[in-house]
């Protein structure tokens, strides 16, 4: 369980429950995301999931769609001491049939994230891989302990890999047209993807969110790629608009060598 970023949370709890945001039959309520890991701003969002065995009835919510049965689940968001808070509640069924989809077998079998997974239930693997538990700490230990154990790592380093290779191919396809602009952005794209790929593969998600490759990949120093040589790529800083075919050659030739140091398993 991450411990960073419990300080500010003190006493969310205690205010959930005062406003009747916790719902019958509660098993977890889980600092998510950002905050969790330590990295809520001044008035920034505080995300929660809370799971339980009975659905929250409140009113105000949001219904986020998903591929499960239910096929939504409740998102509501309020302010609290000038802070935002968006609270999705999950029922425990829609859980394991989240789990079930991303299972070894079905990895093993083919399987691609691509259709597999809703944007809010990719979203609660990738945030319940690192939950900080206000409550139900065991069940939230559990929940983890599936999602590192699933094929979910795999499935999105995969995707990130692809969408990379597709970047590559096309910077390669613009450079040949003479189409130069569009050659910077494509090895640029391609950058992004294989740092994804890359924190991925070490578990660290969060490819739907890219304002924060930066510091993920900061945090988490992965031995193939220092900070400083990921900074000086993404910030363009041997760029030469006389000659900018030398830089894309040489992202996207990076881009290659790094894909052969992420594993997928």
């Amino acid at each position: 369980m991450t411990p960073a970023g419990s300080a500010g949370l003190t006493g969310c709890l205690e205010e959930m429950d005062r406003r009747g945001l916790i719902p019958d039959g509660c098993l977890a309520v889980c600092c998510v995301g950002p905050a969790a890991r330590g990295w809520a701003d001044e008035g920034g969002t505080y995300d929660f999931h809370v799971v339980s065995t009975g659905p929250w009835t409140g009113e105000g919510a949001r219904a986020l769609p998903v591929r499960l049965s239910p096929a939504e689940v409740p998102s509501l968001a309020l302010s609290v001491a000038g802070r935002r808070w968006e609270i999705t509640y999950w029922l425990e069924g829609q859980v394991r049939q989240v789990l079930a989809k991303v299972t070894r077998e079905r990895f093993e079998g083919g399987g691609t994230a691509v259709g597999v997974l809703s944007d809010a239930e990719e979203l609660f693997l990738e945030r319940m891989s690192a939950p900080l538990a206000l409550s139900g700490t065991e069940w939230a230990k559990e929940c983890e302990r599936r999602i590192g154990g699933s094929a979910f790592r795999a499935l999105v380093t995969t995707r990130s890999l692809a969408a990379a290779d597709r970047a590559i191919e096309d910077a390669g396809r613009r450079l040949a047209a003479r189409d130069v602009p569009s050659a910077v952005l494509a090895a640029r794209s391609a950058l992004g993807h294989t740092v994804d790929a890359l924190l991925e593969s070490e578990s660290d998600f969060g490819s739907r969110a890219p304002r924060r490759r930066a510091r993920r990949l900061r945090e988490t120093r992965p031995r193939a790629l220092p900070f400083g040589e990921y900074w000086a790529m993404e910030t363009m800083r041997s760029y030469d608009p006389a000659r900018p075919e030398e830089w894309v050659t040489t992202v996207v030739q990076r881009c290659r060598d790094l894909a052969f140091e992420v594993e997928i398993s």
